[in-house]
């Protein structure tokens, strides 16, 4: 479980809430119409511009916003460099023994130890990555997209609720309802956007960040095998993708 983002949206929820709560009635900030209006809208707009199984793919998604299971980017420098003492030692007879868990890492050490050219093995690996980019860049976009989308069903709901409110000036008990509508689909729009779509859009932007680090650092690693190079100097290149302060040192 991620701490930060467990954190993050029970204490913005946590805060809101208490903020109601402390200044009245809970019942006051519920109206069934504008959460219609606004949630309905939201999925509605998002279906249209993207196919379901691709926004179905998001929602599974969002689960690993709250996921702290990420490989370390020390330990894909650590398993290059011992791949590439492997090689060294046994050849790539030894390398195809190699078992992992890891799928990049088993594609990479297959490529390698079955004899294929250079540029072959970069090629395939370049199109797994970006492929994957690709990927997750749909999911990422059909969470920024709704953090757009929230926000205007609540201007929407907004003009609805004004209409509807100087259309009947004449009969006061319908103006409460009305203004009902007006402001809190504006405040239904603005929590969707701000503590779920965009916060989940971008934490999702940081995990292919760190899944990319780690596959650009295999990526080297396995280039770096392919040209016999040593440990030392295989270290010293994969662990520059990591932060000084982060970095573990060589034995």
């Amino acid at each position: 479980m991620d701490i930060a983002s467990l954190t993050g949206i029970v204490a913005g929820l946590g805060l809101i809430m208490s903020a109601i709560l402390m200044g009245g009635d809970f019942s006051l900030f519920v109206n069934i119409p504008g959460i219609m209006i606004v949630v309905g809208g939201t999925l509605s707009a998002t279906l249209l511009t993207f196919p379901l199984n691709d926004v179905m793919s998001a929602f599974k998604a969002a689960v690993f916003v709250f996921s702290s299971k990420q490989d370390n980017p020390n330990d894909m420098v650590f398993t290059m460099i011992e791949l590439c003492k492997i090689t060294r030692k046994e050849g790539l007879v030894g390398l195809s023994k190699t078992k992992s868990d890891h799928a990049f890492i088993t594609k990479a050490c297959m490529l390698i130890s079955d004899g294929a050219d250079e540029k072959i093995i970069s090629d395939t690996l370049t199109i797994e990555i970006d492929a994957m980019k690709e990927r997750h860049f749909i999911v990422q976009d059909v969470f920024t997209k709704m953090n757009a989308y929230a926000p205007a069903f609540g201007m929407i709901g907004t003009l609805i609720g004004l209409v509807q409110m100087l259309a009947n000036l004449a009969d006061p008990a319908s103006v409460g309802p009305a203004m009902g509508v007006a402001l809190l689909t504006t405040f239904y729009g603005a929590v969707l956007a701000f503590m779920i779509f965009g916060p989940i859009a971008g934490k999702l932007k940081a995990i292919t960040a760190k899944e990319v680090m780690n596959l650009q650092i295999i990526f080297d690693g396995a280039s770096a095998i392919t040209q016999d190079a040593n440990p030392r100097m295989v270290y010293e290149k994969l662990s520059s993708y990591i932060p000084s302060s982060q970095r573990k040192a060589l034995e």
